[in-house]
């Protein structure tokens, strides 16, 4: 007979933001059960338990008698806000980039998906490092389009953040492959901006994450700079003088115009009387919850690709999730944000026709 496996058994209550205590509840069975389940007293629980925890977790029985998951740990991976998180958000958002690397595993199975393609910048500076990997990616100074886009045709497997707005943004390498998850619930501008932020420390950090203010700011100095090449910035944007100008200004680089003004003080356009006067009328307009002009949202091209490729095999959303042993809800909240529209599948040039294995 199979065995429950409790690495599994914790890690769907993680990622459900439970206690002991409230799954047992909603398991309508007892603590002290639940206890000897977790500790292994209780050798095989019965298979109504079983299905009750199950059941509880919204999680598919088979789940919990499958092989260890290897589970992320907080110091592999780069989080924004660590200090001001609490341990259920936390462990939760680590679940969700477990989820991710499951998916991937699976789908890298199936297809031949792009090979990583980021150099060794982690002795650069940040200002070095966005121009260092603009050459190599033979991209020149001018503005990027489709952020999402050129990450995925250089290697990075991009997710949605299901976490609402307690986690903004995460990234972390896994056997080789970086990773970076995105909070879909913000403005299109500074969800790009996360996106950048999070390359940072996947080239500038690669070998483990630190939390603390210095490497926060090197990763916003690298976004900034790859977003905004100082080049094209002063090529384009030379005398300023009114928040209208930035507003127009902004939609060439997709940053937001809190971002713009910021680089522009630091690239000496403005001075930092004018800067806290922009960052004043910006409070007052209500531009930091409300982004004037914004832009669409940037989807993902590699997951329509393969989604359309699976459905070609008559693969969907629910029979990735069967064959992954999870529920639907966690296969589509890895996707749904990136995706985008569902009407129309994006083919575009920069990501290779994907290839079966």
């Amino acid at each position: 007979m199979a065995t429950l496996n409790l690495n599994r058994l914790a890690f769907a209550r993680k990622r459900r933001k439970l206690t002991k205590k409230e799954l047992s509840e909603l398991a309508g069975i007892s603590q002290v059960t639940l206890t000897r389940i977790d500790k292994g007293d209780t050798l095989i629980p019965s298979e109504e338990t079983v299905s009750a925890l199950a059941k509880a977790l919204r999680y598919p029985v088979d789940f919990f008698y499958q092989d260890d998951i290897e589970e992320l740990q907080a110091k592999q991976v780069s989080f924004r806000s660590l200090s001001s998180m609490t341990a259920r958000q936390r462990d939760a958002a680590l679940a969700s980039g477990v989820l991710g690397y499951l998916f991937n595993d699976w789908v890298s199975g199936r297809f031949n998906l792009p090979t990583p393609d980021l150099p060794e910048l982690r002795t650069e500076d940040p200002e070095t490092a966005a121009a260092a990997i603009r050459r190599h990616w033979g991209i020149g100074f001018k503005p990027i389009p489709n952020l999402i886009k050129l990450l995925e045709a250089k290697g990075v497997r991009v997710f949605t953040l299901a976490e609402g707005k307690d986690v903004d943004a995460f990234s972390f390498w896994r056997d080789g492959t970086p990773y970076i998850f995105l909070n879909t619930l913000k403005s299109a501008e500074r969800s790009r901006f996360d996106a950048a932020h999070e390359l940072g420390h996947l080239l500038l950090h690669v070998h483990g994450y630190h939390e603390g203010r210095e490497v926060e700011r090197e990763a916003d100095q690298f976004a900034s700079h790859l977003l905004v090449p100082r080049e094209d910035l002063l090529s384009n944007l030379q005398r300023v003088i009114s928040l209208s100008q930035l507003i127009a200004a902004k939609a060439r680089w997709g940053v937001s115009l809190a971002a713009l003004a910021r680089t522009t003080k630091d690239a000496g356009l403005i001075t930092d009387w004018h800067y806290r006067e922009f960052c004043k009328q910006i409070g007052e307009r209500g531009y930091r919850k409300h982004e004037p002009e914004s832009r669409p949202r940037e989807s993902s091209v590699l997951w329509k690709k393969v989604l359309e490729e699976l459905w070609k095999e008559r693969f969907t959303k629910e029979k990735i999730a069967d064959e992954l042993n999870l529920p639907l809800d966690e296969v589509d909240s890895l996707l749904r944000g990136v995706l985008g529209g569902e009407a129309g599948i994006e083919r575009e040039k920069s990501i290779p026709s994907l290839r079966v294995v």
